[in-house]
């Protein structure tokens, strides 16, 4: 009963649930809207405040980029992808791939999330090659699980902006040092649970697992290269609603019309 309805809400979600940044813009939207509806705010005015926020979030997101860029760069050295090759030798079947890929994903995150992020991918391909007959959907599942204990390691956004200095919530909570976040004992008790719950539930999924999930470890060879190639070489055709959202060219046009009304307007009250 439980895989008809998770088949149901995956097609949902694929067909219906467009990429994350787009939420962004479909709130700034929302906002702009209500904030002409329900304030004293013209249309300039709304334009203002949306650019002007804009640059607030600068530190935030260069902090954020540095974090993926690191942890990226980092996971692709080539000893990091000499250890990865080592590790998964441990892996002789699939429920120990699916275990060993869970366990060093999660660890991976908890040192850089960005970091995380494309190790467990990384070691998914190298188990696949040793274990092919391994789920390939459950497997690369295994590797993005990590995710959930990213914030209570050392890239968690939150506890590191709020034990900085002069932060934006600093005359509301004050400076709040990490011993009290990360390495408090609520924490390290979540972060530990996790750590050695996760792995084990991740091969709990293996029961539901059909056999149609394997994949020719061929596939995998140079496939960034052939995925771009294909990308290039093929126009976007969008299918689900999800999709025509995404590359809605009027979405992508209202966007750059709020940025250079920002950009006019930002010039014009200065040099007049």
């Amino acid at each position: 009963m439980l895989k008809p309805l998770t088949a149901f809400f995956d097609r949902m979600v694929q067909r219906y649930l467009p990429d994350a940044f787009l939420f962004a813009i479909i709130l700034t939207f929302i906002v702009f809207i209500l904030g002409l509806g329900f304030t004293d705010s013209s249309p300039i005015h709304m334009v203002q405040y949306w650019g002007d926020g804009f640059w607030d979030l600068l530190d935030f997101a260069m902090q954020m980029s540095l974090i993926v860029i690191t942890g990226y760069i980092l996971a692709n050295t080539p000893i990091v992808k000499q250890l990865l090759s080592k590790l998964s030798k441990l892996a002789n079947t699939p429920s120990q791939a699916v275990v060993l890929v869970s366990f060093v994903a999660a660890i991976a995150c908890l040192i850089n999330y960005g970091f995380g992020l494309v190790v467990g991918a990384l070691l998914a391909i190298h188990v696949t090659r040793r274990v092919p007959s391994v789920d390939y959907r459950i497997l690369m599942a295994s590797a993005y699980s990590g995710f959930l204990l990213w914030h209570g390691g050392l890239s968690g956004s939150i506890p590191l902006t709020i034990a900085t200095e002069d932060h934006f919530l600093a005359d509301v909570i004050g400076v709040i040092p990490i011993t009290e976040t990360l390495l408090s004992n609520f924490n390290l008790f979540i972060v530990m649970t996790l750590l050695l719950s996760l792995p084990l539930l991740n091969r709990l999924l293996m029961k539901s697992s059909d056999g149609s999930g394997k994949i020719d470890p061929e596939l995998l060879e140079n496939q960034t290269t052939a995925a771009v190639e294909a990308r290039n070489e093929e126009p976007i055709e969008s299918h689900t609603p999800a999709e025509r959202l995404e590359n809605s060219k009027i979405v992508s046009l209202i966007v750059g019309l709020l940025g250079l009304a920002y950009v006019i307007y930002h010039f014009y009250t200065k040099w007049t």
